[in-house]
């Protein structure tokens, strides 16, 4: 059986909610609202170099424009442009500091640069100015677990669980946690929840066998 310390997190998906009004643009010079549209649809549909394409020549027109390089940060990030993304979403940071996705979405890519005390920051960033922001619960926990603070992580997943009750990558890597802090029963409990809320858990099964082994 596999080490459950090797057990992959389930990293949250990027942040797909690009907010779709015009609240947050500069007032006197904002793009019509069928180009944000455009971006977006190509950044959902996978298109990701003519996603950053569009963003980059809004932006040379709009470069105000939060959404777009909010966008522009996603469609680098899909592409491995990784560096590039993170000075997309520092941009967006500079034109709005209280813009939470952005935060959020700069942790994503700073945990994926190996970057995770600066991920931590984003993350902490994120939730501090959306106190109900699941997703950066979720990924704050993974973060900490990276950096060796499993009950800091315990504790963030719980909070990811309380806000969303069925998120079910929350409770396996709460599992996955527990598994590693030596509560197996607990751990069990975990991972029994995820696969209740994912049939198909195939991660949740493998674990909880690897537990029940060592409740014997």
């Amino acid at each position: 059986h596999s080490n459950p310390s090797d057990a992959k997190k389930q990293l949250g998906k990027l942040q797909r909610e690009f907010p779709q009004n015009s609240s947050m643009e500069e007032k006197t010079s904002s793009p019509p609202q069928d180009e944000i549209t455009a971006l977006v649809n190509l950044y959902r549909s996978g298109q990701m170099a003519k996603a950053e394409q569009a963003c980059r020549e809004l932006l040379n027109t709009y470069p105000q424009t939060l959404v777009a390089m909010n966008v522009l940060g996603a469609a680098l990030r899909g592409q491995g442009k990784l560096q590039e993304a993170v000075q997309a979403y520092d941009k967006a940071i500079q034109l709005n500091p209280d813009y939470a996705e952005a935060h959020y979405n700069l942790g994503n890519t700073l945990q994926e640069l190996g970057r995770s005390k600066d991920a931590e920051a984003s993350y902490r960033k994120a939730i501090a100015l959306k106190p109900d922001y699941v997703e950066a619960y979720s990924n704050l926990g993974n973060t900490l677990q990276e950096l060796g603070r499993s009950k800091d992580a315990g504790a963030s997943y719980r909070k990811a669980i309380a806000l969303k009750p069925d998120f079910a990558e929350a409770h396996y890597n709460l599992g996955v946690t527990l598994q590693e802090l030596g509560r197996s029963k607990d751990a069990e409990a975990s991972y029994r929840q995820a696969i209740a809320l994912k049939a198909d858990y195939a991660e949740a099964y493998s674990n909880l066998g690897v537990t029940l082994q060592e409740l014997g």
